[in-house]
């Protein structure tokens, strides 16, 4: 892998992490078109996704600095130093434990499923087109539905469970977990940009504890040769999704989600053909 291929690969990453669009769809598709992906010795493709993906968990953690210290904050004085109950807990705190709740689903989902998740369906590029089509149509419908009522503080228990088992569902790859946490909070009712919101703080987990797994599994097999061009793709992948984050954020703001649909839809079609002609192998 040269050092240009590791910077496009790093701003892949960060743009389509937290578009929901599915980075594991086009990293895969990126690194069967540039011949990165071994079929010898997969682990070295593994292994440095496992690394650029910890870039994207700090963008996040760069972005929304400010609401993770309150809401750590804040949870840690209304349930250790001056424990109250969960009504009478400050906003800040009950986003804390919505995180929390909602990580419980992908959590158990990632761990009973572990095996198939990391097996051959990672990289198939049919289940990853089809993946694409399908989120894509569950989200128009989910746009069709929503009430776009609720703003950050009105998320309920209830909100972050069904939202937490739409995280889970992003294990299958091309799903996208911004795509389907978003299609999961618009199905209950939020607002589009708090959708998004709510998405990427209940990443945060997630991507830490499976970035950080995934890098641990894969230290034996990363050699001096890799580290430059995972330290930029990281640094790069970071600043990339920095940027989505933002744009995401502002263009919920006052717009649908249809643009990414019809993305997926037209993304889907075109892997599909390009496996049919033989431009890359499924």
């Amino acid at each position: 892998m040269s050092l240009i291929e590791a910077i496009v690969l790093g701003i892949i990453q960060g743009l389509t992490e937290f578009l929901p669009i599915s980075s594991t769809g086009h990293l895969t598709v990126a690194g069967k078109l540039m011949n990165l992906i071994s079929e010898e010795n997969p682990e070295h493709w593994t292994s440095f996704i496992a690394v650029i993906q910890l870039g994207t968990l700090l963008a996040i953690l760069i972005y929304f600095w400010k609401d993770i210290w309150n809401i750590a904050v804040s949870f840690f004085k209304d349930n250790l130093t001056h424990r109250k109950g969960f009504k009478n807990q400050s906003a800040e705190s009950k986003q804390g434990w919505l995180i929390i709740v909602g990580t419980i689903p992908v959590v158990i989902i990632g761990l009973v499923f572990k095996d198939v998740i990391e097996g051959a369906l990672t990289k198939n590029l049919f289940v990853i087109a089809g993946s694409l089509i399908g989120l894509a149509l569950i989200l128009a419908l989910a746009e069709k539905m929503a009430k776009f009522k609720k703003d950050i503080n009105d998320i309920t228990i209830i909100d972050s469970v069904v939202i937490g088992i739409a995280q889970a569902m992003a294990l299958i790859p091309g799903s996208s977990r911004s795509g389907t946490t978003i299609t999961g909070g618009l199905f209950m009712g939020l607002k589009r940009e708090t959708a998004a919101r709510f998405s990427f703080l209940l990443s945060i987990p997630a991507i830490l504890a499976s970035g950080a797994l995934q890098l641990y599994e894969s230290l034996e097999y990363i050699d001096s040769a890799m580290i430059l061009n995972l330290v930029v793709a990281s640094l790069v992948s970071a600043g990339s999704g920095y940027l989505a984050i933002d744009f995401l954020l502002k263009f919920l703001k006052k717009n649908t989600t249809f643009l990414f649909i019809y993305y997926r839809i037209a993304l889907g079609i075109s892997i599909f053909v390009l496996i049919y002609f033989n431009v890359i192998s499924k």
